[in-house]
């Protein structure tokens, strides 16, 4: 009994020696974020921060900032991260939430990146408490998943904040950009200042109806030729017409290509204005040539402007619908 005794004494000894251990390695670390945030680590201090049992969380970012390894999402995301990181640890004072924030670099934790067999950087680790009211099952980490295309500080904070429920999730707080605030301000008053000065001299351009007729003639033409429908369906600029060139036109009415529009917009801006000037030529300007000779050939020659422009664009509806059964010469 006196042997089962001191083995009981023994054991009980030496976990209270280990949750001890355990504890003053949160506090070294929480100690450490409270003046540099995220805790820069290495080999043996990730192995030491890692370790289970542990009854805190710990946020591991495995990074490559040298400019040899031309990690560009590594230098994105790194302002985001300490962003997250110096938030979460000045909301939580207490230490409620009992959560380190680390970055590892590849320069100092070659041997934790070969161990894990990391080919890619950055890598984010939520190593979650196996100890604890918190304690979870596993205690392999959580990895965020950066191809979602989503790095910014918020996105972060709310996937660590789904995993570490029941306790505090203190928000982000950007700083205040006050070179940002200065320039707007003072682009604000400058435009204002240079509308105050040339006003007197654009109002009358502003108030032109012909300049208003145009604008709104040009948004017609622009969004009738299926602009919009580009921006909604993401259209390619052109297509191959399986013959080794390129396809401007794209057959059907359910489709079209990112030129064409552009051709459909500048041949109807320019047809429309031969054909409008025609006729307004046609009915005003020809019945008051008093030359009869001269009246008959202006009648004729607009005449035949306007049927060679309109079997022009008669044409080019005919390669958006095959099955169109009329046609006109000279374009067949």
């Amino acid at each position: 009994m006196r042997w089962f005794s001191t083995l009981l004494t023994a054991a009980l000894s030496l976990s209270a020696t280990a949750a001890a251990a355990k504890k003053d390695v949160f506090a070294e670390y929480n100690a450490k974020q409270h003046s540099s945030v995220p805790v820069k680590i290495t080999d043996s201090s990730y192995k030491k921060l890692t370790a289970a049992p542990r009854d805190y969380a710990a946020a591991i970012l495995l990074t490559a900032l040298d400019p040899r390894f031309a990690c560009q999402l590594c230098h994105d995301f790194q302002p985001e991260w300490d962003i997250l990181s110096s938030s979460w640890v000045k909301g939580d004072k207490k230490a409620e939430s009992r959560t380190v924030f680390g970055t590892l670099d590849f320069t100092d934790g070659r041997e934790t990146f070969m161990s894990l067999g990391l080919q890619t950087a950055p890598v984010l680790l939520l190593f979650q408490p196996t100890t604890g009211p918190h304690a979870v099952a596993s205690a392999e980490p959580l990895r965020y998943d950066f191809a979602s295309g989503n790095q910014k500080a918020e996105a972060v904070h709310a996937w660590i904040a789904r995993q570490l429920e029941g306790r505090p999730h203190p928000p982000i707080r950007r700083p205040v950009n006050y070179v940002k605030i200065i320039v707007t301000i003072v682009s604000a008053l400058g435009v204002v200042g240079a509308i105050a000065k040339i006003g007197p001299y654009l109002l009358p351009i502003a108030q032109n109806r012909n300049l208003w007729a145009t604008i709104s003639l040009l948004a017609i033409l622009l969004f009738t030729s299926g602009h919009m429908f580009n921006q909604i369906r993401k259209v390619p600029y052109v297509a191959g017409n399986g013959k080794g060139g390129v396809s401007y036109f794209a057959g059907g009415f359910q489709s079209q290509y990112g030129l064409e529009t552009q051709i459909i917009a500048f041949l109807f801006n320019a047809s429309d204005g031969l054909m409008s000037f025609a006729t307004i030529y046609l009915a005003v300007r020809a019945p008051r040539l008093k030359d009869r000779k001269l009246q008959q050939l202006m009648i004729i020659g607009w005449g035949v402007l306007l049927f060679c422009v309109y079997s022009f664009l008669l044409s080019i509806f005919r390669m958006k619908n095959g099955g169109y059964p009329f046609r006109l010469p000279p374009f067949f």
